[in-house]
């Protein structure tokens, strides 16, 4: 008996086909087992008699079709940054006659910050793109009507984003800063050799005494210091913290004005509180050793930040800016995961627009998550939020986001 069907509607073709693949590749499975084991495959109503592995196939084919284009991410934004960095570097090379090795120097020094940057760009990217294809050719709705969840295809991808955020946290904290502190110490050699060393603004550094000095706000024309911090470790038994609200520097000697000494016993606490009007800091060694201790937030890792936050906040500072920086060490990472949180529901829903989708919808979300967590940090550096909240607000309003699209196409 022959019997015959006619397909009317035209969306059953690659219904038909997307099925007969899927099916193929759980055959192939089976097939593989069946041969490298030497077992013959359960048949499928059979439940227990086969042990799940948490990996399966649909993981290990999304999780190659995110592979490429993130590793293509990651080398191109690479690129293009170093790039823009080398056209800052050429004045060195062609105008201060600095050497060719030198400059090869400045980029290695910087290429482990711009790596850091780009992994979060590239997971998006990644994401957007492997998804925008998979929408584009159907792969989806065939995932979707042999009964898995949008949550389960997006497991592996919320898993890379989980693994990306942790290498990204660990590259900040041991390789990034002092690869930093190299290239602006280099910088700074670079500058001295045609004037004389200056002292720079926020910024944390240390004498050969081993005295640690931040200065808030610094006047090079007039030789103005302001909001003075001092912290003399090796000042008698315990330490001592000199704070000023303003001062004026020498070549061995600062000034300082309008400023409290404090003497610290053994747990950190005030022992002793002195103020003063007028005061003299001498200075030893060569303003090339003093200078070249100078740490910036970005040459620091977050343990260190810490360390001169509560030396700030011992001596009574402000320093919201600082504890913002502080937090957001620990916040930026988890960009990657919020990354994927919010762009694989996006590419559910709006994803059959394809390749050109996903990378539209890659910039807008990283110029969204960007702008939220720039203006969050200022109001938190200003005190009209607190520093906390500034610093994860971006995460939180992302997650949020991303959370409730998941839950709304289960």
């Amino acid at each position: 008996m022959h019997i015959s069907v006619e397909i009317t509607r035209a969306s059953t073709p690659w219904v038909l086909l997307g099925v007969s693949n899927l099916w193929g590749a759980i055959v192939n499975r089976f097939q593989r087992e069946d041969t490298e084991g030497g077992c013959t495959a359960p048949a499928p109503g059979r439940k227990g008699q086969e042990s799940r592995s948490p990996l399966t196939i649909l993981d290990g084919y999304i999780v190659r079709e995110v592979l490429g284009p993130f590793c293509l991410c990651i080398g191109g934004f690479t690129i293009i940054l170093l790039s823009g960095y080398l056209f800052e570097l050429m004045d060195l090379i062609f105008v201060k006659k600095v050497p060719a090795g030198t400059v090869m120097r400045l980029l290695g020094y910087k290429l482990p910050s711009i790596v850091v940057l780009t992994l979060p760009l590239a997971v998006l990217f990644a994401t957007l793109l492997a998804l925008g294809r998979l929408a584009k050719d159907n792969e989806l709705t065939i995932m979707r009507m042999a009964g898995v969840s949008l949550f389960r295809i997006a497991a592996p991808l919320l898993v890379i984003g989980a693994v990306v955020s942790g290498i990204t946290y660990w590259a900040n904290e041991k390789v990034v800063p002092e690869m930093n502190h190299r290239e602006a110490n280099l910088v700074r050699r670079i500058v001295f050799e045609e004037a004389p060393p200056s002292i720079e603004e926020q910024v944390f550094f240390r004498d050969p005494e081993g005295r640690f000095f931040y200065i808030g706000r610094v006047d090079s024309q007039r030789r103005q210091l302001h909001n003075i911090m001092v912290y003399d470790v090796k000042h008698g038994p315990y330490p001592r913290l000199i704070t000023a609200a303003a001062g004026e520097y020498g070549e061995s000697k600062w000034y300082l004005r309008d400023g409290i000494v404090q003497e610290l016993d053994e747990s950190g606490l005030v022992e002793n509180q002195v103020r003063f009007q007028h005061m003299e800091l001498p200075l030893t060694g060569k303003p090339e050793r003093f200078f070249g201790q100078q740490k910036t937030t970005s040459e620091m890792s977050r343990r260190e930040l810490g360390e001169h936050i509560q030396l700030f906040q011992q001596s009574g500072l402000q320093v919201d800016d600082f504890v913002v920086d502080y937090h957001l060490k620990l916040a930026l990472p988890f960009a990657s995961l919020i990354f994927v949180l919010v762009g694989a529901p996006l590419c559910f829903t709006f994803g059959r627009g394809g390749r050109m989708f996903g990378v539209v919808l890659s910039l807008v979300i990283m110029f969204l998550y960007y702008v939220v967590t720039s203006v969050a940090r200022s109001m938190g550096a200003n005190g009209l939020i607190p520093p906390l909240l500034a610093a994860w607000l971006g995460n939180l309003l992302f997650a949020g986001l991303g959370l409730s699209l998941l839950t709304r196409n289960p």
